[in-house]
């Protein structure tokens, strides 16, 4: 009797202890997944589609009362329905025999035609209809068959055959072997596809064909894929359902330091004189390869490349002799970006970025790499090239950083002129802007906004920015109704003790400012990107506002070492990929300071990817601040990683800091609750990492989670993609929250 009252007493401490966390909580987080609220929000932006030269776009919006067609004209400043949606889903289902919702039309693109007549597809049928007269029909196609390998006069077809090239005169019929030197792993005209997957350990690669035809359809540059000395990974597939044994698949990709890597060498023939010119002197690892273009009067290519390591970056042109000019060179102690910024002009001249002075600008060079000037100058950062106005010698640019007192991440529209003068801000509010210029110059399409100001999608003119017409609104009355808090943007004092860094939280839309809630960091510092969100749109369908209904803070930084502020605030993570989130526990200590709701004793970190290293990293450096982690899909070991990221972030060739800033190297150091979790078929992200972690995890002694998808590569994909949402959060709620979880449960959104 006595053994019963124990158990008894057990089971009333273990249910007052974990208390069920409630259901109408996972309700309000599924609420907010992305399948939800695009039922729940309207006009979240405008993607214009231009017409007619750019005096007109249509674009597709997600209405209350369903999906709509637009037509936009930009001298008249009037937006109008493209057709008439029930007219349009009446001829449909009298001629297809199925039943077409007005409000749900089977197709997103169409094809114009003058104005008076679009095109488009469905069931693998093209369709016209009519706008004046409102009829539609079946389109007697006149596009041209798309040919592969067809040169631009439509004289000539290149092939492979036998891992060479041949052309066909598609006149005569006339074939002609180019190049005599391909066998399998000297392959020319192939390519390298990086998800190309090789069934068994010896099994044949996906076909890839490549070929560029000069202008003039008298050459063609393509390259000779070399993979005599390359290695591969290896992948097991344990989900098949008709099979009691895994399959082995392989894949060509190189770690940090491999120099058993797929090579490109690029290669120029002459049809006419039948004639090869392999440049061996620009032969590079696949992830470093050369990309030419074509010049218009077929007698040169121009391409960037850098050398590895990431360091050196050219701007040359090649001849057809095989000869080699440097157009210009770019070069950093630390790493080029590989992001680089280009136009060329009709002429030649050509406008390309450096971030030379520390800070990304644009540099005019007349066709012979002589430099004319610096375009763009100061201490803020240009994104983007919108668009060359040749005619009005105008230079449109996005950039941000350079309106005073503003967040430094809003990316705004400037124009500046050819001669480096008359820089004109074109989008005022203090937003961040995401543009679309019109072909012809003369008009933008302007959606603005922020994570706590709905997107307005406004028509503008590029000579003063004044608005022709404001498109559209969002409408979230539904989101207000419920409740729905804006996420708060706040900024903090980084790891250097003077630089001001920006973050973003989010509350439950209950909050109680009297009440302490759990923290949960979601991460994501890899250098080349700034992911907290900058715009209403990014931050709304996004995992925090979800895991914020549960009960939680959810807080996002950008630290020192990402992207986004300047080459001397990015470098910080040079060689130094471990200490990405040392200015997250500084951010959220000082958020805690300015507000009351903040419970620091609760503090969780979770990630994906890169972001998946740098929640398992945080686990083990700052023990004491992070308690419970979850790490999806991480690179654990860098050395251990495709190569390109590493080797631009980390450094080249390998040194004794891959080793230190490891997480299986470190394993040891495992003080809190960790899931780690990852897809067996990943390759993009090599489980191995993770099983290697996980087997020093346990030498060390150290209690975790580990869990693994059969069947999933990198992204996690519905419907496991849903089940792992539903996964992590539990994790936090039982071991953060300390809540018992709903077992074997999904809200609606997640089924």
């Amino acid at each position: 009797m006595k053994y019963l009252s124990a158990i008894l007493i057990c089971m009333f401490f273990v249910q007052e202890t974990y208390a069920q966390f409630p259901k109408e909580k996972y309700e309000k987080a599924a609420y907010y997944l992305t399948n939800n609220l695009e039922k729940e929000v309207f006009h979240l932006e405008v993607k214009p589609n231009w017409v007619e030269k750019g005096s007109k776009f249509w674009h597709v919006a997600q209405t209350a009362e369903g999906k709509r067609f637009y037509l936009t004209d930009v001298q008249d400043a009037k937006t109008t329905p493209l057709f008439d949606h029930r007219r349009m889903a009446d001829l449909l289902s009298e001629q297809s025999g199925e039943d077409v919702d007005p409000a749900d039309l089977p197709f997103d693109r169409i094809r114009w035609h003058e104005g008076k007549k679009i095109g488009f597809t469905w069931r693998n049928r093209d369709w016209i209809y009519d706008l004046e007269e409102g009829n539609l029909s079946f389109e007697q196609s006149d596009r041209k068959q798309n040919v592969q390998g067809l040169s631009p006069d439509g004289q000539w077809r290149a092939y492979q055959k036998n891992h060479n090239v041949y052309v066909e005169d598609l006149i005569t019929g006339e074939q002609r072997q180019l190049s005599f030197a391909g066998k399998q792993g000297f392959e020319y005209a192939s390519g390298y596809g990086w998800s190309d997957l090789i069934k068994g350990e010896n099994g044949p690669r996906p076909e890839r064909f490549f070929v560029s035809w000069s202008p003039d359809s008298k050459k063609i540059f393509t390259h000779v894929v070399d993979l005599r000395l390359a290695e591969k990974m290896f992948l097991l597939d344990f989900s098949q359902e008709d099979k009691f044994r895994p399959d082995l698949y392989g894949y060509y990709r190189a770690s940090p330091g491999d120099s058993t890597v797929v090579q490109l060498i690029p290669v120029i023939f002459d049809v006419e004189e039948k004639s090869e010119q392999l440049l061996n002197s620009l032969k590079r690892p696949n992830f470093m390869s050369v990309n030419l273009r074509w010049q218009k009067d077929s007698q040169q290519l121009r391409g960037i490349y850098l050398e590895r390591g990431f360091k050196k970056l050219h701007f040359l042109e090649v001849s057809l002799d095989g000869s080699l000019r440097d157009l210009f060179t770019d070069e950093e102690e630390t790493f080029v970006n590989r992001d680089v910024l280009f136009h060329q002009f009709q002429n030649g001249d050509f406008i390309i970025s450096s971030e030379k002075s520390g800070w990304n600008h644009l540099y005019h060079y007349n066709s012979t790499g002589r430099l004319i000037r610096q375009l763009t100058n100061g201490e803020f950062v240009v994104n983007k090239i919108s668009g060359v106005d040749e005619k009005k010698q105008l230079v449109f640019f996005e950039a941000s950083g350079k309106e005073q007192g503003r967040n430094p991440y809003y990316n705004h529209l400037y124009a500046v002129k050819l001669d480096g003068t008359g820089v004109k801000l074109l989008t005022p509010e203090n937003a961040f802007h995401e543009i679309d210029l019109a072909p012809d110059f003369k008009s933008f399409l302007d959606n603005y906004s922020r994570p706590d100001a709905p997107t307005v999608s406004a028509l503008r003119s590029t000579n003063d920015g004044d608005l022709i017409k404001e498109v559209s609104r969002a409408d979230v009355s539904n989101l207000l109704n419920r409740g729905y808090k804006f996420p708060d943007s706040f900024s903090a004092t980084a790891k250097d003790g003077k630089t001001e860094i920006y973050g973003l939280y989010f509350v439950p839309s209950d909050i109680d400012p009297g009440k302490k809630y759990p923290v949960i960091d979601y991460t994501y510092t890899g250098p080349h990107t700034a992911v907290t969100p900058k715009t209403f749109k990014s931050a709304l369908f996004n995992h925090p506002q979800q895991m914020a209904e549960l009960g939680f803070v959810v807080v996002m930084v950008d630290g020192l070492g990402t992207a986004g502020r300047g080459k001397a605030f990015q470098n910080h993570s040079y060689k130094n990929l471990g200490d990405g989130t040392s200015d997250h526990v500084l951010a959220i200590k000082q958020l805690a300071e300015n507000t009351t709701f903040i419970d620091l004793e609760k503090v969780g970190i979770y990630g994906h990817s890169a972001g998946g290293y740098d929640a398992a990293r945080a686990m083990l450096l700052h023990p004491d601040f992070y308690k419970v982690g979850v790490s999806s899909a991480a690179d654990h070991d860098h050395r251990m990683e495709k190569a390109w990221w590493p080797e631009m972030f980390m450094g080249y060739p390998v040194g004794d800091f891959y080793h230190d800033q490891s997480n299986v190297s470190n394993a040891a150091k495992l003080e809190g609750r960790l899931l780690i979790a990852h897809g067996a078929m990943d390759e993009n992200v090599n489980p191995s990492a993770s099983y290697k972690f996980a087997e020093e995890l346990i030498k060390a002694g150290k209690d975790f989670d580990f869990f693994i998808w059969p069947s999933r590569d990198h992204n996690f994909g519905r419907p496991y993609g849903d089940y792992f949402t539903k996964k992590r959060w539990d994790y936090f709620i039982e071991h953060l929250m300390g809540e018992q979880p709903l077992r074997n449960y999904l809200p609606e959104g997640l089924k």
